[in-house]
Order: C-alpha cells, then structure tokens, then sequence
C-alpha cells in the first residue's frame, strides 16, 4: 500500500507539473532549447537536452585539457566518494557527476553527461565484480536476483526510449520541477524506510545479547543443558566458490542479448532521419522486445508463486516479499516504465526509481544494491558505446574517470558491506542511498541555476 500511494504521489506530481505547462508557459520559454539535427539518434537527444541549458551547439566550449590542477583534484575527490556512494545505495550518483563536471571542471552539459555514464558504468561494473565475490547475508543464493533483473530492465530500457522523447519539448524549468518532485519524495521514503530499519535491528541485536547473556553465568562460562542446540556457523566459502554461486548464466544471456537489441535499434536509428516512417519502425521495435522479456519473466513468476500457493509452501519465490499476481506484475511493469521514463526524461539512468522500488517491495538492502547496480551496468554501457560512436566525450577524460570509479566502487563496496557486518546494520545502505539522492537533489538545482544566471 505504501509502494502505491508513493506511485500515486510521483503521477499526480507529474502530471500537475505537465499540465501546468499550458498555464505557465508562454512562447519565449522554448527559445533556449536547442534542438538536435535530425540525424541523431533519440538516446543522443537525452544529451542534447540534459535538464540544464546549454549553448548552442556552434557556440560549445570546447573540452578542458586533462591536466594536474586543483579542478581535476577536486572532480577526482568528488567522483571517488559519489561513485562509492553511489554505487553502494544502487542509484549511480550521475545527479552529483553531472554539476560536478559542469561547475568544476568546466564542461558543456552534453559532454558531462556522457561522461557521467562513463563514470556509472566503470562504478557500477567493478561493484558487480565486488558482489559476485560475495555470498548472499542469510541464505544459499545468488546476491544478484536475476528474477528481478529480468523483470525491470527490459522496461526500463523501453521508459528511457519514453523519457528520451519528451525531454524535447519538455521547457527546462518543468524539468527542473520532475527532478525536485522525484528525488525529494524517493529520498524521503528511502530515509523513513532506512529510519525504520534502524529500529527492528536495534530491536533484533539487543534481542540477541539478551539471549547470549542468558546463556552465560557470573563467571563467563557457557551454560549448556539438554535443550540447547549449539548453532553451527555457516562454512566461509572462497571467492571462487561464490562467483559460481552468484552466476546464472542464462539470465545474463537475456540480458546481454535485450542490451544488443536495444544497441542495435539506437544505431540504426542515428543515420535515420526523425519522424520519418524507418525511424517509427525501429522506434516501435523496441516495444515487443521488451514486452516479449517482460512477460516470459511474469508468467514464470506467477506460475511458480501459484504453484507454491497450492502446495501450501510459503517460501518467497525471489527476493521480493510481494504477492505474485497479475496486478503486482502490471504494478512492477509500470513502475519500471516510470523509472525509466523519469531516467530518459532528466538524464539519470533509472538507478534513482529502481534502487528505493526494490526495497519497497522487499527486498533486503544487500541484495536491492547489488541487483540495481547490476541493472545498471546494462543501461549505463549502452548508453556509453553509443555516445562512444557519437563522439560525445573526450576519450583520455572518459578513461581516467571511468578509472576513478572503478577504484571507488570496488572499495566503497568492500568498506561498507565491512561496516554493516560489523555493526549488524543493513540500514546503513537505505540511508546512503537517501543521502545521495538528496545530493543529487541539491546540486542538480543548483547547478540549473547557476547555467540559468550565466545565460
């Protein structure tokens, strides 16, 4: 109930903010959008129309040389922590890369945010490596739920073809309106989810120490008696042992093959001219494949979760704790064409509706940041070889903060995981992930602002 009413929340937001357009706005406010050639592709135009205004393409600036100065130090700084961040709460961190390159370092937005893909996906893909070394917190399982991954990204991928198209006629300032709508509810929903948290484990730890104290008397000694059954701690295993554990090898086929589709249909439609009949076709190509991935994963999952409703089983059939029925798969489907809608639509990938959605649906905070950041790594890298081809982004800038983020995800994956072992606290996770979202919030505005006043 309090995932829908966070859905109802963001459409009514939405849709006030859109409609609001026809009152407010007057001719003048679509002069400062500049427009793409017709040759480019749709997913080119999610850069060219970043939520931030920008010069015309024959006024750029051109691209700052890569050199030992106090903006590189401070961008490198900045990337590290906002990709370890970001990659830990599963939402990427492009909110915090974007304003960064673009008030530091001195890039254009549409470079920036070419860049910051580059940067979510070198995070994204070393977190992943990280987490298919590691075994699952409380069960034999894959820490990467497959299920889910199958189930979102397809849609996904379809919501940020969506987005991509309205950020056209879309006026900045309605833009900047979404973004403050959408970060400030799913960081508000993700502290009071991660506040929560908080709570039951303080509940569940002093729980355990009281049932340890129990067990010892005044002079430290275990107190054993015939109704005590020693636990047997759970055998380490090597990393090796778990990267077989963590792989599925034919959900990454899928997956791999949706990620080559879509990659191909973008191509195709770069030489295509706009709104002509080729470019609809390959447009309108992406809706049965996404469809044709989304439904075989829903019909898997309701059948299996019926099949274990009459055999009387109450185990969950993956590691979201919700009912399997056709409403909840219609639900997922449309929250995973609103994240990527909103992703196509504000230049942030998704990562920022999919990372709180998994844990509203259940899913414990280990397993909802591997699976985001996995998710992630697809959207990200599609969007990074093709803005590769386009040229987008200067190479020796793009490999040296794609180098920074992979160094930042590997170790922000190894210190925090450490430190919720340590501390026995998952919520750690949901309130990085509130954190980071509410910084993107406010240095996206910011940084609008800022581009805004220089015009």
């Amino acid at each position: 109930m309090a995932t829908r009413g966070f859905v109802l929340y963001l459409l009514s937001g939405f849709s006030v903010a859109v409609l609001s357009v026809f009152f407010f706005t007057g001719p003048n406010d679509y002069h400062t959008h500049t427009y793409p050639p017709s040759n480019l592709s749709s997913l080119n135009n999610t850069v060219l129309q970043y939520p931030f205004p920008s010069v015309s393409s024959s006024t750029e600036k051109p691209w700052p040389e890569l050199k030992f100065s106090w903006r590189i130090v401070s961008a490198t700084l900045i990337g590290f922590l906002g990709s370890a961040f970001g990659t830990v709460g599963g939402v990427g961190g492009g909110g915090i890369f974007v304003p960064m390159l673009t008030l530091i370092v001195g890039f254009d937005t549409k470079s920036a945010a070419a860049l910051s893909k580059c940067m979510i996906m070198g995070a994204s893909t070393s977190s992943v490596w990280y987490n298919l070394r590691v075994s699952h917190p409380i069960k034999e399982a894959p820490i990467i739920d497959y299920d889910l991954a199958l189930l979102f990204q397809p849609m996904l991928m379809l919501g940020i073809t969506v987005g991509v198209g309205l950020s056209v006629v879309f006026p900045y300032w309605l833009i900047t309106v979404l973004i403050i709508i959408l970060f400030m509810g799913t960081s508000t929903r993700s502290f009071f989810k991660a506040v929560q948290m908080w709570k039951e484990e303080t509940i569940f730890n002093k729980a355990l120490e009281e049932q340890r104290q129990s067990m010892v008397n005044s002079h430290g000694e275990l107190l054993l008696d015939a109704e005590y059954d020693p636990l047997v701690p759970r055998a380490e295993k090597s990393w090796i042992q778990n990267l077989c554990c963590n792989l599925r090898w034919k959900g990454i086929v899928v997956l791999v093959t949706v990620w080559v589709i879509f990659l191909l249909l973008q191509i195709l439609k770069n030489d295509t001219a706009v709104c002509t009949a080729w470019y609809w076709v390959l447009f309108l190509l992406q809706f049965p494949v996404a469809i044709v991935v989304f439904g075989y994963e829903a019909v898997k999952l309701h059948k299996e979760y019926e099949k274990r409703i009459i055999s009387g089983n109450t185990e969950a059939v993956c590691e979201a704790n919700i009912e399997w029925s056709v409403l909840n798969l219609a639900f997922c489907a449309l929250c995973g064409i609103l994240g990527g809608t909103v992703g196509g639509l504000l230049g942030s990938g998704g990562g920022f509706i999919l990372g709180p959605l998994l844990l509203e649906i259940g899913v414990i905070p280990q397993v909802a940041s591997a699976t985001a950041t996995f998710v992630m790594m697809f959207s990200s890298s599609l969007s990074v070889v093709e803005f590769y081809l386009l040229k987008r982004f200067p190479i020796p800038y793009g490999l040296y903060l794609m180098g920074v983020s992979v160094m930042a995800g590997f170790w922000g994956q190894f210190f925090i995981r450490k430190l919720v072992a340590v501390l026995k606290r998952a919520s750690i996770i949901v309130f990085i992930l509130s954190g980071v979202i509410f910084a993107s919030a406010l240095t996206m505005v910011e940084s609008s602002a800022s581009n805004r006043a220089s015009l």
